[in-house]
């Protein structure tokens, strides 16, 4: 188990502030951020490599905040990969087992078992200049399971990758991960976080503003800079109407005229509501249906997105629609058509 108690760490005008996780040994978790969140800088703390201001770090119940780094069990790979480049991949992958008292045939081994495990076996007579960004990520992530981490610390360990490469890296992640290694994997992909972790922590400004699984995360984010950063499309500031009925039916108006009918026992009267895009029904008539929100629009763009398609409709506000392309087909689906959208109050989630 890896505990941080209110870790804080000053680096000149940047503060991290008040940082507390606690994950257990099968947990991956994806730290998101944007660019100088925090990110990194948490996970030097973690490594050994900065010392925190105020708080404590404790691995397996040991308080390991003030131990040095080639004893705290936790392996760094950073994004530029640091590899030596007068050493060929053989004898970096065998560089943290050097101090080990094995024999030159079993060193061989270890570092041919190493290389098998991360695909890279192949290059083992190679220097680091002659690989390619994956090849040289997992030679990287080789070396670092070499001095066998407890914890394993990633920077961005797929940025720059080609979507070939990143699946194929993504692959060898959760293979690492079933063989008993708690991840840490700092991204700012929010799909990246969504395939591969079972935790998310998401830090603004050097504040952890959201910690949970990817749902809790991705599908009731706590603030706006969450809900923004986890690819929420259809969010709206509103001001909200509090409603006397019994059913805890609540009325956003987003603009003018634009009225939003959802639940929630906030009594807050500013802030935004979201709809997830796949949540919302698009139709050439109005519905019969018990759903509050139906509005009559006008079809702005259609495009592709991922497997399947999003539609930009204009209903007072600007929505975002995620169809497929069957539909799209079926419907006759283009910019300038009039339809009609639809949604469940209870797909509205109300942040204040």
């Amino acid at each position: 188990m890896l505990e941080l108690k209110n870790i804080s760490v000053r680096l000149d005008s940047f503060v991290l502030e008040g940082v507390n996780l606690e994950l257990g040994k099968n947990d991956y978790l994806a730290l998101l951020g944007v660019s100088g969140a925090g990110k990194t800088v948490l996970l030097e703390v973690l490594a050994g490599l900065l010392k925190p201001a105020g708080g404590e770090i404790l691995l397996n119940g040991e308080n390991i905040t003030s131990r040095k780094i080639q004893h705290r069990r936790i392996g760094l790979v950073y994004q530029d990969l640091s590899l030596f480049p007068h050493l060929k991949v053989a004898a970096n992958i065998a560089y943290p087992l050097r101090n080990k008292k094995y024999t030159k045939q079993e060193l061989q081994e270890k570092v041919r078992q190493l290389a098998r495990e991360t695909g890279v076996e192949h290059l083992l007579d190679r220097y680091p200049g002659t690989l390619s960004g994956g090849e040289g990520q997992r030679v990287a992530l080789a070396r670092t399971l070499a001095s066998d981490p407890d914890v394993l610390l990633l920077d961005e360990p797929l940025a720059n990758l080609d979507v070939k490469l990143k699946t194929g890296l993504r692959a060898l992640l959760r293979r690492i991960h079933e063989q008993g290694k708690m991840v840490i994997h700092v991204t700012h992909d929010y799909m990246e976080a969504a395939t591969l972790a079972n935790k998310v922590a998401v830090i603004e400004k050097g504040r952890l503003v959201q910690f949970g699984t990817p749902d809790q995360v991705f599908r009731h984010p706590k603030t706006e800079f969450v809900a923004r950063f986890s690819g929420i499309k259809n969010l709206f500031r509103c001001r909200v109407e509090q409603s006397k009925e019994q059913n805890g039916m609540h009325h956003a108006i987003v603009g003018s005229e634009l009225s939003i009918g959802f639940l929630s026992d906030n009594g807050k009267n500013v802030g935004y509501v979201m709809i997830p895009q796949e949540d919302i029904i698009i139709s050439e008539s109005p519905l019969e249906t018990s759903a509050v929100n139906s509005y009559r629009g006008l079809i702005r763009e259609v495009y592709l997105s991922g497997a399947g398609m999003e539609v930009v409709v204009e209903a007072g506000a600007e929505f975002v629609v995620s169809v497929s392309r069957q539909s799209v087909e079926k419907m006759g689906l283009r910019p300038g058509k009039s339809i009609w959208i639809t949604f469940k109050a209870s797909a509205v989630r109300f942040i204040a």
